[in-house]
């Protein structure tokens, strides 16, 4: 080994390249450990506040734990609600029992129930104010107590108001059939609505054959599996079922619908009606108004004095005071539990025979703090007017002004005079422009249709003679007896709504064969007729101005900034609120100003039913429903005919629009009701914050309403523009390659003209303008993008915006049953042969 240093050599030393790793000095001073973060905190976390980069620096264990509590405060109460439903600190248990065959006995049913061996104590007689078939039950053994109802089905209104507020609902079903026709109508409108916690019961089970009972059971249940796929068959025939099914009534898993149990609402139990001095009535209001006491166990929510009520059927009213009387339903009968005064209670004594009962009274509305009976907004009709002309205006003023127009006036007249004297071309003029397009196009239809029937009763009229004599010979061949049963069909039946529904028959299948094709009028001017209608260049991102040319309708309703965000702050509001009548009081409601037909209603039988509206749902607005025809329905359904509606608690009569249900931002109008596709119905209604069930039903002239549509709450948008689309279609007069002469599509010049911007299109899909026109009887020269086939219709589109018509009628007739109204006819008489 050679020293170096031993020979004199130096040493040289590494020297680092640019390539050297260079590490981050550490930084003193500038942040906390995270030991000495933990060690300040001991241990302490707040979950609110903690950010997605520490959640998921969360350890796995706290990530389980978290979870765990989580769904350990769900499961508590969801238990805390089902434990609370008929026990003491809870209503009692709302049961309707509603029979869905002829043959089936509901009120042997509710005997059985209410029999001693049941193991029940029945301590309240007609406890439903105007129900005479309804009692309260109690049920020592399972500290529950019921209230059950025994519901008609003949009266279909009152049906679905008292299911919006049952907890369970029992149907009476036939050991063989199962339910009838009319029994599957109630069922469809139930569903749509929204089912309750329900059960099924049969009777006669025990007379059956014992060997004949395992299949007959099968029969039934392959008949229900249809509807109540997992549904449970009870049969009640003795007191002991009648125990198991109280057991299981109390106990089964209750259905939470979201529209009422975001709102506070009771069913009357007892009623009274106090008439208002002369000295309360305002001048010039409406007469026959009073006080309504309504008494009930609150449902849902804490109910508030300062929100409205609305009354099912009747409208929307105001609260005055809210009491609280003695419990008449006690699960313990030895003393009734009354509710300690509070601070500031006041008591009012009530009669109560020989004895006077002490009334607390909870709370009292605040003028100042309670919600308005506003429902449209005021309108300004000088709103819109100006005050200054503008730049533009006064140009074309000076124009129109060195423009005169030449006229023949009487001698004599100055020229301030003659401005006044209107011609009756330009009063003609003026008439047509402020007549309706959508009456037009009704009345044109309507003509068009006559037209046909007028063309097709020409051959009948030029053998009227043949036909007398054929007349003449079936009379002397035809026997009395079937002269007879033809009579006796005859008297049955309405000539006019024969007559109506087949033209609304051929309207809807010209319109399936020929979707929204318009004839262009020959002795009107087209740029008249069709002047509101535009042409687009793509109807799917061509802009329209939703704010543009609004009706007058637009200015008498409310409009939200965002509607999804006030539904969701007022929902979170409504479930925080823990003020008012809680869930469970039994409590006396004074309803200011309500008209006596809301006492007659209740003394004719049917029930009553209330709920506290949410802040806003007074307002009128743009409502909009998502439906889906019914398949028992198969009359058509035109946009804008009067319809009856049940959404969520409300029900009214109104005349909606159809639209198709797309995501774009313009909707094409329908002008039926589809059975093959969802559709939107659009109406001016009240708001009403969804989620919520919604029926359509169509009134007869002989009072039978039938079910339509059913579907749910879409949203409250004024904003959503439904265009009405018209095709003007023509015919290839001569065919030269790409260029083509089209007649029939207008019959003058100027019309050809003023849509000549408008692009044309075929239905084998070709694609094209017009260029020039020929002549003047409305011949024109039209441009295509391909070779044009001589088969093919040469079609322009044109749009315009439409808007519901402004008929919401709160009142909504009683309908009467279908059932009833079927018409039965003896074959036996006619000769078939």
């Amino acid at each position: 080994m050679v020293n170096m240093a031993a020979n004199g050599e130096k040493q040289q030393g590494h020297r680092p390249g640019i390539y050297k790793q260079k590490n981050k000095e550490h930084k003193h001073g500038k942040h906390r450990a995270k030991g000495e973060i933990e060690r300040e905190n001991k241990g302490r976390v707040s979950v609110t506040t903690l950010t997605k980069k520490q959640r998921k620096e969360q350890k796995k264990l706290d990530r389980r734990h978290t979870a765990n509590q989580i769904r350990k405060n769900k499961k508590d109460m969801v238990l805390t609600e089902k434990r609370r439903l008929g026990t003491r600190d809870g209503p009692p248990h709302l049961v309707v029992v509603v029979s869905l065959h002829a043959g089936a006995d509901a009120a042997a049913v509710t005997k059985l129930l209410r029999g001693k061996g049941a193991g029940g104590i029945v301590h309240q007689e007609q406890c439903i104010s105007g129900v005479s078939d309804s009692f309260g039950l109690i049920l020592p053994r399972f500290k529950q107590r019921f209230m059950f109802l025994n519901m008609s089905t003949a009266d279909m209104h009152s049906l679905l108001d008292v299911t919006k507020a049952a907890d369970s609902l029992v149907f009476v079903l036939d050991s063989t059939e199962g339910w009838d026709t009319y029994g599957d109508h109630c069922l469809s409108c139930l569903f749509a609505q929204g089912l309750p916690s329900h059960a099924l019961v049969c009777q006669g089970v025990s007379t059956i054959p014992v060997k004949k009972r395992v299949e007959s059971r099968r029969a039934l249940l392959k008949i229900t599996e249809v509807r109540f796929p997992d549904a449970r068959l009870f049969p009640l025939d003795s007191e002991q079922d009648a125990t198991l099914l109280l057991r299981h009534l109390g106990s089964q898993k209750q259905r939470k619908l979201g529209f009422r149990s975001r709102r506070s609402h009771l069913v009357a139990q007892h009623v009274t009606f106090t008439p208002n001095s002369p000295s309360e009535e305002t001048g010039g209001g409406p007469t026959g108004l009073g006080t309504l006491r309504v008494s009930g166990y609150v449902r849902g929510r804490a109910l508030q004095v300062d929100r409205l009520v609305h009354i099912t059927g009747h409208g929307d009213f105001q609260l005055s005071q809210v009491d609280a009387p003695p419990d008449p339903l006690p699960l313990n009968l030895t003393t009734a539990r009354t509710r300690k005064p509070g601070k500031g209670g006041d008591f009012e004594m009530q009669d109560g025979g020989e004895n006077e009962v002490p009334i607390r009274v909870l709370m009292k509305a605040d003028p100042a703090c309670q919600e308005s009976l506003q429902s449209e907004a005021e309108v300004d009709p000088m709103d819109g007017e100006q005050t200054w002309p503008t730049e533009t205006e006064l140009m074309e003023a000076e124009e129109a002004r060195k423009n005169k127009r030449m006229m023949k006036v009487p001698k004599g007249t100055s020229d301030y005079q003659a401005t006044w004297i209107v011609d009756e071309e330009e009063n003609d003029d003026r008439d047509e422009e402020s007549s309706d397009d959508d009456d037009d196009d009704d009345i044109m239809d309507e003509v068009m249709d006559q037209g046909d029937e007028d063309d097709s009763q020409e051959p009948d009229s030029c053998c009227a003679s043949d036909e007398e004599d054929c007349e003449e010979e079936e009379e002397e061949v035809c026997s009395t007896e079937r002269a007879g049963a033809d009579q006796r069909y005859d008297e049955h039946m309405d000539e006019a709504a024969e007559e109506e529904g087949l033209r609304r028959h051929r309207e809807a299948r010209s319109h399936a064969m020929f979707p929204d094709e318009v004839d262009t009028p020959m002795g009107t001017a087209a740029r008249m007729r069709f002047q509101r209608y535009r042409g687009l260049k793509s109807f799917r991102s061509s802009p329209w101005d939703p704010m543009e040319n609004l009706p007058l309708d637009y200015s008498r309703i409310f409009q939200f900034q965002s509607f999804e965000r006030t539904r969701r702050r007022i929902l979170a509001e409504a479930a925080a609120e823990e003020e008012g009548a809680m869930v469970g009081w039994f409590v006396t409601l004074h309803v200011v100003d309500v008209p006596s037909s809301v006492m007659e209603s209740v003394q004719s039988g049917k029930p009553l039913l209330l709920v506290s509206l949410l802040p806003h749902e007074q307002k009128m607005s743009v409502m909009h429903v998502l439906v889906r025809r019914h398949p028992s329905n198969t009359e058509p359904i035109k946009s804008k005919e009067e319809l009856v509606f049940h959404c969520g608690f409300r029900r009214f009569r109104a005349s909606p629009i159809f639209s198709q249900h797309t995501s774009a931002d313009k909707h094409k109008m329908e002008r039926f009701l589809r059975p093959d596709a969802p559709t939107v119905v659009s109406v001016y209604a009240p708001i009403t914050f969804p989620p919520a069930g919604v029926l359509l039903f169509k009134q007869r002239n002989d009072g039978v309403q039938d079910l339509v549509a059913t579907g749910s709450l879409l949203s409250c948008d004024p904003q959503r523009v439904v265009l009405k689309r018209i095709v003007l279609s023509g015919h290839p007069f001569k065919i030269n390659r790409r260029s083509a002469v089209v007649r029939y599509m207008f019959f003058n010049r100027d019309d050809i003209m003023w849509f000549k911007p408008v692009e044309l299109r075929t239905k084998w899909g070709r694609r094209g303008h017009i260029k020039e026109a020929l002549g003047t009887h409305g011949h024109m020269k039209c441009v295509f993008d391909n070779q044009l086939r001589s088969q093919d219709t040469v079609l322009m589109n044109l749009y315009k915006r439409v808007y519901p018509r402004w008929t919401y009628d709160p009142f909504v007739p009683s309908q009467l049953p279908w059932f009833k109204k079927e018409v039965t006819v003896e074959f036996d008489d006619l000769d078939m042969e």
